[in-house]
């Protein structure tokens, strides 16, 4: 894997992870589009899965560390309501609510992993998903009203449409903060329940997981300069995008990345086609 590559995938990893705009569709939309700039292949199969972990590892401590007091805050709130019997407290509702969530998320994701990893390979399909991402985005800034707290109910949903974010081009962040607008969730706080139960899907769906396919015996032929810059990159990136997003919301609306999303799409599927015809 190149360098340049690897600044550029852990920089979109780290925008694209936590904005409404889908992490897969842009890392294959990037690329390709650096593949074929290059005109070849830039990394093996087994370096790229390590990347992919590395990269992921950086959001997920970006995310663990910007969310450190709310998560400290959860944590003892629950340890405290375990200790008490107090099964109404909201920090034991909330832990209850995520790992409901992951439970939901992870049975589609089993179900739908084969498919899925075929789709991977079929950036026009990406592109689909990416616009129905986009719609959904609209649809959802279109009905909102923000006045409800998050349920046990909305949580089920929630983590079904997380689940649905497993296909390639569909936003997870995008996907799951739409499904609690729709739900009448506040906007920052659909945002912030988003990131939250992003915590164990990141650390389970796009770490562990993978390292199950890792031959460590590669590991030491890979381009490690790449590797830690893209680390750096994916993190520092992520953690600001998280900081900043978190901030717009507050004043502006999902409608933005919504247009973005439709724009984007066609461009790439315009560009597909072309691609695909020479």
């Amino acid at each position: 894997m190149h360098t340049l590559q690897a600044i550029i995938t852990g920089a979109i990893q780290g925008l694209s992870e936590f904005l409404p705009i889908s992490s897969s569709a842009h890392i294959v939309f990037s690329n390709e589009i650096y593949e074929f700039v290059i005109g070849a292949k830039t990394g093996t199969v087994q370096e790229e899965i390590f990347f992919s972990i590395i990269i992921h590892l950086a959001t997920l401590l970006a995310v663990l560390i910007y969310f450190f007091k709310d998560l400290k805050e959860i944590f003892l709130g629950f340890m405290v309501s375990l200790k008490n019997k107090d099964f109404q407290n909201h920090n034991f509702k909330f832990v209850n609510y995520v790992i409901l969530t992951t439970i939901i998320t992870g049975i589609i994701g089993l179900s739908f992993k084969e498919p899925v990893e075929k789709l991977m390979s079929n950036p026009q399909i990406i592109c689909f998903f990416l616009f129905i991402t986009g719609l959904i985005l609209l649809a959802s800034e279109k009905f909102y009203k923000g006045d409800k707290e998050i349920s046990l109910k909305n949580s089920i949903l929630i983590g079904i449409a997380q689940g649905l974010a497993i296909f390639p081009g569909f936003s997870r962040s995008g996907l799951t903060i739409s499904t609690a607008l729709f739900l009448g969730a506040e906007r920052t706080k659909a945002a912030r329940f988003s990131f939250l139960i992003s915590i164990p899907i990141i650390f389970l769906a796009s770490m562990i997981y993978p390292l199950l396919e890792l031959d460590f015996n590669a590991i030491s032929s890979f381009n490690h300069k790449a590797m830690v810059l893209g680390f750096l990159t994916s993190f520092f990136v992520g953690y600001i995008c998280i900081k900043y997003f978190m901030k717009l919301l507050a004043k502006l609306s999902l409608r933005i990345f919504g247009y973005y999303c439709l724009v984007v799409a066609m461009m790439m599927l315009g560009l597909f086609q072309v691609y695909c015809h020479h």
